[in-house]
């Protein structure tokens, strides 16, 4: 998602609360274990090393990739999603056991392929608390030419996969199944009417050249209008800390060189997305897709499935507890 957009307005200079250690140990947490499975899996971790630093509470037990797992489209990142979308592939049954039993995950992937083809669709105003602002918005893309939205998109399917062989009910709020949107204040309300027990907004953003990283945005404490995040202020930051800390562990990022302080964490309220939100809610910048080395790694499959691994470990660690 692009800091232009209407949905994403540059956020105001800001201090952390946390200062640098907010992720200092976030590269430890992965066992033995997990790094050889990790490493096994998908191939190493991303050339920017371990020296993110994400705040971890705890460590999930590795979230399997070996069931459905796309192989490497780096050379063809249009290349069909493992899973293909259909009127009825916004949710999927849970399996019978599995420690997510019972859970249910709303994975919100940015924009929509076609929104591109209703700019008066997505241009229209809704209401998201405390302003008005436009429906949706295109998203970003790499120099050459691979979309947001598909970024998205095939992210949100490999997290599907993970997170469904751990039990959970998945949710997406859309899956290339409708001409555009969802609306902003739809998306948050599909988390909200499925009692999501953690729900995460996957994009990717559109700074410039130089600026790498990824960060994960929390809802700020907003009551105003039709938006009230009171309640999910603080179990949203326990989840997004958990999907930072998965996220360096797994994919070898690094948090933001260019907001969040070098926490991998920024606070906003001027995001429908989160302030309609009545569940727990994120969401991720994976990368920056404007950056040359932030492309290569977006354009990966291979980079693409540690992207979903880490960011499901998050939600794992979150739900567990």
């Amino acid at each position: 998602m692009s800091y232009v957009g209407p949905d994403f307005e540059p956020p105001q200079p800001r201090r952390s609360r946390r200062g640098p250690l907010t992720v200092a140990l976030a590269a430890l947490v992965p066992g033995a274990l997990l790094g050889w499975l990790v490493y096994e899996t998908v191939g190493g971790s991303g050339d920017d090393g371990g020296s993110g630093r994400a705040t971890v509470r705890s460590s999930p037990p590795p979230v399997s990739s070996a069931s459905g797992a796309p192989t490497d489209d780096a050379r063809n990142p249009s290349a069909s999603p493992s899973r293909k979308p259909t009127a009825s592939s916004t949710s999927a049954p849970a399996p019978a056991s599995g420690p997510l039993k019972g859970k249910v995950v709303v994975i919100d992937p940015g924009h929509n392929p076609e929104n591109f083809q209703h700019p008066s669709e997505i241009n229209r105003k809704v209401n998201i608390g405390t302003n008005w602002k436009e429906c949706d918005t295109t998203g970003t893309s790499t120099n050459d030419g691979y979309t947001e939205a598909k970024f998205t998109l095939d992210v949100a399917h490999r997290m599907r996969t993970l997170l469904e062989a751990q039990g959970a009910t998945v949710k997406l709020t859309q899956d290339a199944d409708r001409p555009y949107g969802p609306c902003v204040d739809e998306r948050a309300r599909i988390g909200n009417e499925a009692k999501a027990d953690a729900v995460v907004s996957v994009h990717a953003d559109g700074s410039a050249a130089g600026n790498r990283g990824f960060h994960v945005i929390l809802p700020g404490a907003v009551h105003a209008g039709a938006a009230d995040t009171r309640a999910i202020v603080a179990p949203s930051r326990d989840l997004g800390e958990h999907v930072a800390g998965r996220f360096v562990a797994v994919t070898g990022s690094a948090p933001s060189n260019y907001v969040g302080d070098g926490t991998g964490l920024v606070t906003r309220k001027d995001l429908g997305g989160l302030n309609l939100s009545t569940v727990p809610k994120v969401f991720i910048e994976c990368g920056n897709m404007r950056d040359s080395k932030d492309a290569a790694l977006l354009t990966s499959g291979a980079w693409r499935q540690k992207t979903a691994q880490g960011i499901s470990e998050g939600i794992v660690s979150f739900l567990r507890g």
